[in-house]
């Protein structure tokens, strides 16, 4: 009986002992939450890393941490929820952390951390330039590569090809089965548009109304997925661009019901939007009040406006884009909405990413169309030092150029200020950039009017426009899809009209032109050509860094040459709807003794003696020789 009792007291203090243990254990789980950034990275050149732990009541507790780690800030906010910890990560290698959270002195829970190993020189990754051609992709409309994730039961919209707004399927497998495709039409480079989880009822699928930065939409795929998109990229000597968000969040984000502090977003005493007017930031005569409502109205009522002028704010996108960086072995970053933030924070956001990586290329979206204030946005640029500011923006998207794209082409009969004159007028701007090299060069994207229907579908003027992007100074984007002849109008159809499925990219379709036998006669025309044009591109030096000389165009004509030591290229078009034979002498001084110069795309040489025709609305490059 002794025995048999002592035997039941053991029992009972073993799983007394265990459930305590399990308690404990469960106790921890429910106290945090999340953990932000969820791990990082030893031998980052700044050593201070601000880790977010979020639970119910955490601020209560006192934190340290093992290894003799320094912490060198504990912030609490006015919500309990939140504990902002700061530690000194010099000198530490990769390995786990401990950190301890006590009440009373003793410990409640502990949180385990990571510091990983960084890639082999990681830091000094090379980034995308003018090397390079950009293929924008809208992820949702590109190929769905497996349809299992189409939908997802903790996110709100589901798959539904049959509403033009809605999720249609494409995802990150869908790029990663098509990249040679990709590759084969000459791009170098891709930039998706948000692949972060989107959690809006309706419209998620353009992914700008992010619910979490640091998960990647289940409807596009995993985190994993993302990092193996990179890896199979990097394995044919393509590059990663991440469309990043520093403005906005979407109004699903986890912190919305629950704000880290009343100043993490921007907010009015009641819904205030931005008025979108951008010049009011650079404007000397300015209001306070229109400058306000510029900054910190939101962009629209489901995207609450970031506050970066808030520390704890800018730490936490600054920390999450470099962790995504290395993470996910990205290549560079398209930043939306760049000028719509606090000028300072972001001059501040950009210099921390470009410390830890000095060769990262980062292209802002300044929407604006004057060349003034495009350059001030560009890193040194001169605009900006008159009232002692640099944005550390290292590029800028030419959107004054993307203008007249849709427009000069459409000019058969030139005039003082229409026609061809509009690219020469562009151009002659270029003295207020500091880096005419490192401007991204387009005639649309996912937001603008698609330019085959703006051209009526017109084979030549999609030609003409391929040739001005592919020999311009700049790094030459191209929106997926109008290398086949999409387009889409988005006055009668709005966005989703501009952003259709890409045929071929779902199980069904009738058309498939992501192959040579798949594509119509028309889509094989445009294919064709941009593949052609494009693939000349990457090997040619002058058209990357090359200097330019143009002329000023007469009859609707217009010349111009890329250059270096080695190589001369020379660019004509004709603007007209009829041939026209232009005299060449006047273009000695790039001709010099060059005698003939071959067409990059037809083989034909061009004897450049006295003159050269040009059939109607066509353009020419020419090798010289």
């Amino acid at each position: 009986m002794n025995i048999q009792k002592r035997t039941l007291n053991l029992n009972h203090s073993f799983y007394t002992l265990l459930l305590l243990v399990l308690l404990f254990s469960a106790s921890a789980k429910a106290q945090i939450q999340k953990v932000e950034p969820p791990f990082w990275y030893a031998g980052m050149k700044n050593p201070e890393l601000q880790i977010m732990f979020y639970g119910k009541n955490i601020a209560q507790y006192e934190a340290s941490v093992s290894n003799n780690v320094v912490i060198k800030n504990i912030e609490k906010t006015e919500n309990p929820n939140y504990l902002f910890v700061t530690i000194d990560t010099q000198n530490l290698k990769a390995s786990e952390l401990v950190f301890s959270f006590k009440n009373k002195n003793k410990v409640a829970f502990t949180q385990k951390y990571s510091l990983k190993e960084r890639r082999a020189n990681s830091a000094n990754r090379k980034s995308y330039d003018a090397s390079d051609m950009m293929y924008l992709i809208m992820p949702d409309r590109f190929a769905n590569g497996n349809p299992k994730n189409d939908s997802n039961a903790a996110l709100t919209e589901k798959g539904n090809r049959q509403d033009p707004s809605g999720r249609h399927g494409g995802d990150i497998e869908g790029i990663i089965k098509n990249l040679d495709y990709i590759s084969s039409l000459g791009a170098t480079t891709i930039w998706n548009t948000p692949l972060c989880e989107d959690n809006d009822k309706q419209h998620s699928y353009h992914t700008y109304g992010q619910s979490d930065v640091y998960k990647i939409d289940p409807r596009y795929g995993t985190n994993e997925d993302y990092v193996r998109l990179a890896a199979e990229m990097h394995k044919k000597n393509m590059k990663l661009v991440m469309d990043y968000v520093t403005n906005h969040w979407g109004i699903t984000h986890w912190m919305i019901n629950d704000m880290p502090t009343k100043t993490w977003f921007n907010q009015f005493d009641t819904f205030t939007q931005t008025h979108h007017r951008r010049e009011v930031i650079t404007d000397i005569h300015a209001s306070k009040l229109d400058k306000e409502v510029c900054i910190d109205g939101w962009f629209v009522p489901s995207m609450p406006d970031l506050n970066l002028r808030n520390p704890l704010v800018a730490k936490y996108l600054t920390q999450n884009a470099i962790w995504w960086i290395e993470y996910a072995d990205l290549d560079g970053f398209r930043v939306d909405t760049y000028n719509y933030s606090d000028q300072t924070a972001m001059a501040n956001w950009a210099k921390s990413i470009t410390n830890e990586y000095p060769n990262f290329n980062i292209v802002g979206e300044i929407w604006m169309h004057n060349q003034a204030n495009l350059a001030y946005w560009q890193k040194d640029s001169k605009i900006g030092a008159i009232e002692n500011y640099n944005s550390n923006l290292p590029s800028v998207m030419d959107f004054t150029l993307q203008s007249q794209i849709g427009s000069a082409f459409n000019e058969n009969e030139p005039s003082w200020d229409n026609g061809l004159i509009k690219f020469y007028n562009n151009f002659a701007m270029d003295f207020l950039y500091p880096n005419t090299n490192n401007i991204l060069v387009f005639a649309e994207n996912h937001d603008t009017d698609r330019i085959n229907h703006t051209f009526k579908y017109d084979l030549a003027k999609y030609k003409l426009t391929m040739t001005l992007l592919a020999t311009v100074r700049g790094i030459p984007q191209v929106y997926y899809g109008s290398e086949i002849g999409m387009g889409g109008d988005k006055g009668k159809g709005g966005d989703a009209d501009i952003r259709q499925d890409f045929p071929g990219g779902w199980a069904g379709d009738k058309n498939n032109a992501f192959t040579a036998a798949g594509r119509t006669t028309e889509q094989a025309k445009y294919f064709d050509f941009t593949s052609k044009l494009f693939n000349w591109r990457k090997t040619n030096e002058a058209v990357h860094f090359g200097k330019m000389t143009h002329y000023i165009p007469e009859n609707n004509t217009y010349v111009y040459f890329r250059y270096t030591d080695a190589k001369t290229v020379m660019v004509v078009f004709n603007n007209n709807a009829t041939a026209q034979t232009i005299k060449t002498n006047r273009f000695k001084e790039n001709i010099k003794n060059f005698k003939s110069g071959k067409d990059v795309i037809t083989g034909k040489t061009f004897d450049l003696a006295s003159e050269i025709t040009l059939e109607p609305k066509s353009a020419i490059v020419l090798e010289l020789e």
